[in-house]
């Protein structure tokens, strides 16, 4: 073997680097990069939901200082939505009802839910969470309410379709 052949070839010879999986909605992880509408958003976090072996993953994204969740979900088909974090005073969890910027929104599934994290997520991993999932009258817009022991978390949404995200592994 040459000098440059040796030089080139690395302590590695014969060994290939690990393909990298192929990224989708069911299997982004941290560090992995997603266009959404025109926005580039880094994975930061990921919170994968078990609800008696019925599962769910939300993906933290953040980009220039804006922080959305993207939620994969196969139930029939694929179903992603997008979802902000908001404000609801008073709100009591687990109501049939609730009214938010003059729209209301019914319950429509509640449960309780085992989650593993990772990233900027990873506070919550072991955690037994409640949620209830709400949908306007047009169901066009949901509110998901989520219960982490004391605290409650509440979330705005819609859905999108699969091809309005666009993916780049980071790894």
């Amino acid at each position: 073997m040459g000098f440059f052949s040796r030089l080139f070839s690395g302590t590695d010879k014969g060994k290939k680097a690990p393909a990298v999986e192929k990224r989708t909605l069911r299997n982004l992880q941290v560090k992995d990069f997603v266009t959404y509408d025109l926005m580039d958003y880094e994975v930061v976090g990921k919170i994968h939901y078990n609800d008696s072996g019925y599962t769910w993953d939300a993906y933290q994204l953040a980009a220039a200082g804006k922080n959305i969740w993207l939620s994969v979900e196969m139930d029939d088909e694929l179903e992603v939505g997008v979802y902000e974090k908001i404000r609801i005073a008073g709100l009591e969890p687990g109501k049939k009802e609730i009214s938010y910027d003059g729209k209301t929104y019914f319950l429509e599934e509640q449960g309780r839910a085992y989650v593993t994290s990772f990233g900027r997520s990873e506070n919550v991993n072991g955690a037994e969470m409640a949620y209830y999932e709400y949908l306007d009258e047009a169901g066009e817009s949901y509110l998901s309410v989520e219960v982490w022991g004391s605290e409650v978390e509440v979330s705005k949404g819609y859905e999108i379709e699969e091809y309005e995200v666009t993916i780049l592994a980071g790894s």
